[in-house]
């Protein structure tokens, strides 16, 4: 029986991820509510596939996932986001995951995601099919967010959400000095002066909700 660990920081989606999982008959091999948590399960039971949550607390789901490759590299993760697949997918695959899927998609999409990565196959939904394609165009083609690291993407996406330097410091588990680098990394290969700026080019790009 394929054994699952669900990572995700509200306790009323990993109840009712759990129940949907035995009902498929997968076993839920444990629950984590951030990076500490996950680390926990892996380290102390056998897991086959990380059902890992993108906006999770502290260190959020790319960097678990880039943590959790490199300790254990066969390990299947699929990377379970509210965002849509486009530039969160393409990253999260890049970075070493089997599937990503949108928390907005059907649950058998989610089940046969879970089932092809225990396999040791990857699962592409026809969004992020779509977005892999387009991603193989000339870099002079590409966007200019898609040049950005993943923490610099972070730090945008904070920024044009509105956050404050301290807030978005907390968010990112850095200091304030730290993420006044980045958010100058971000100026410079963005091409841009302000925030106000930033803010109106990921709107228009629906990179912030």
């Amino acid at each position: 029986m394929t054994r699952v660990l669900i990572a995700d920081d509200h306790p009323m989606v990993r109840r009712g991820l759990a129940q949907m999982l035995r009902e498929a008959g997968l076993e839920v091999a444990g629950e984590a509510g951030d990076y500490t948590g996950v680390m926990k399960v892996l380290r102390e039971g056998e897991v086959d596939v990380l059902v890992l949550d993108h906006d999770m607390p502290g260190r959020n789901g790319l960097e678990i996932l880039k943590i959790v490759k490199k300790e254990w590299p066969r390990l299947a993760v699929l990377m379970f986001s509210m965002h849509g697949e486009g530039e969160y997918g393409v990253r999260a695959l890049k970075a070493g995951a089997s599937a990503y899927v949108s928390k907005s998609a059907p649950p058998d999409t989610l089940i046969e995601a879970i089932r092809a990565a225990a396999d040791g196959r990857r699962f592409v939904t026809p969004e992020l099919a779509v977005a892999l394609a387009e991603r193989v165009a000339d870099d002079t083609e590409r966007p200019l967010h898609e040049l950005l690291s993943d923490r610099e993407f972070q730090t945008m996406k904070l920024i044009a959400s509105g956050k404050r330097l301290s807030e978005i410091a907390e968010a990112m588990a850095l200091s304030p000095k730290t993420v006044s680098v980045y958010r100058a990394r971000v100026l410079e290969k963005m091409r841009m002066r302000t925030n106000a700026e930033l803010t109106h080019y990921c709107v228009k790009n629906a990179l912030v909700d």
